[in-house]
């Protein structure tokens, strides 16, 4: 039990590494300020782009990441 849930535990360390890295940053340096116009049209998809979705994939990878870190202490203590 405790072999397979370290290994669970090691694949969602590197899946969440992973899902951070390919995400962008907030700030996109000056032409970000500059172009708030085109905001308004791409803020309507929000919900719909690959950031969004990488951001919802993370949040449930590090809930997940913290379930089994609290699992395998309580296992192993």
């Amino acid at each position: 039990m405790t072999i397979a849930l370290t290994i669970v535990h090691v694949i969602l360390s590197v899946l969440l590494i992973a899902i951070v890295l390919f995400q962008s940053g907030n700030e996109q340096g000056l032409s970000g300020s500059i172009g708030g116009a085109s905001e308004s049209f791409f803020g309507k998809n929000k919900a719909r782009t690959m950031d969004a979705m990488l951001a919802k994939c993370t949040s449930i990878i590090a809930v997940l990441f913290i379930a089994t870190s609290i699992v395998l202490s309580l296992i192993l203590n």
